[in-house]
């Protein structure tokens, strides 16, 4: 029987072949001739535990916040575009749904933090790598320009004034549209922080088909032929990103095919095109098929944004989501360190 020790002289007896082998125990894929040793890891955590805490967010609030605040961005833009092109009965609709959407989103977002004073302390400093610092003063200039864009239009009152807030609106729409987007991603749940590429493009696409959608129910059928084409645009644009996450983002795209995530984005992706096929084929002839068609648009979106939440708070309850991304960016860099 043989013993090791540490001495002056550095170890004595020990047997070939025992040190410790950092890394040997990750088990790469496309090996060719690698056996592995133990079996495949069951996922679970210390007492039943998961890795990751998930958010506290409460779907009703967030979602709602997400759904909302992208319907009053992508609302405010196609507003400006109907004011310029004259049509004013859309222009003033959608400046008005524009601002109950964002005094909603504002609302949802403040019963989720509990008291109104914790948003308005977010506005105490501005730090430009904080998505929730930048996405407060986004809010906070949003508001009040479009809730002057919509009140100006609804008095007729200060006609310049107004265009200019219908104009600020605009620039600002697409921000406060996609800023939601950036800000779940900037978390360290798997199935949002993975997709931060695509999920902006997810939300704009879904925002725009909501969009045009409420354009379609509030005009007249004679100013909705923008809100047809945006309705179709958003929808390609939705379903092109979000089919995009998947493929890229592989194993962490689970969530969003499975279980309640995964009920949800199919239901929103039938019923945005049904809603943009809708809009296409009949809503600039028949107006209840313009009111349904945005109805199945409106729809459509929110059922998006409810997917992209509980995709985000699956996987951040479930171990390998968070496990098996970080082995294989581990061999990744193991494989490129025996390359260089």
């Amino acid at each position: 029987m043989s013993s090791s020790g540490v001495g002056k002289d550095g170890l004595r007896g020990e047997r070939p072949g025992r040190e410790a082998q950092i890394g040997r125990g990750v088990r790469r894929r496309g090996r060719r001739g690698e056996r592995a040793m133990v079996p495949d890891a069951e996922f679970t955590s210390y007492y039943g535990k998961p890795i990751l805490n998930p958010p506290v967010w409460k779907a009703a609030d967030v979602a709602a916040y997400f759904f909302l605040g992208g319907l009053a961005g992508a609302g405010s833009v196609l507003a400006a575009g109907a004011q310029l092109t004259g049509r004013p009965a859309a222009a003033r609709a959608l400046k008005a749904s524009s601002l109950a959407a964002i005094l909603g989103s504002t609302a949802a977002l403040i019963h989720d933090l509990g008291r109104p004073k914790r948003f308005l302390n977010m506005l105490r400093v501005m730090k430009p790598t904080s998505p929730m610092s930048m996405g407060s003063w986004l809010l906070a200039a949003y508001g009040p320009a479009v809730g002057g864009a919509a009140a100006l239009d609804a008095t007729g009152l200060f006609p310049r004034l107004g265009g200019a807030a219908t104009a600020t609106a605009a620039v600002l729409g697409p921000a406060v549209t996609t800023y939601t987007a950036v800000l779940a991603a900037d978390t360290a749940v798997p199935a949002w922080h993975e997709g931060h590429r695509e999920l902006p493009f997810v939300f704009a696409g879904s925002a725009t088909a909501a969009a045009a959608g409420m354009g379609l129910v509030a005009s007249p059928l004679r100013e909705n032929g923008p809100m047809r084409s945006a309705a179709v645009f958003g929808t390609v644009l939705e379903a092109a990103a979000a089919r995009t996450l998947r493929v890229r983002v592989g194993f962490v795209a689970e969530p969003y095919r499975k279980g309640k995530a995964g009920r949800l984005m199919r239901a929103g992706a039938v019923l945005s095109a049904a809603g943009a096929g809708g809009a296409a084929l009949f809503g600039g002839r028949d107006r209840a098929a313009a009111v349904l068609s945005g109805t199945a648009l409106l729809a459509g979106s929110a059922f998006t944004r409810f997917g992209v939440f509980h995709a985000g708070m699956q996987s951040a309850r479930d171990p390998k989501y968070t496990v098996v991304p970080q082995r294989e960016r581990l061999a990744a860099r193991a494989d490129a360190e025996q390359s260089g």
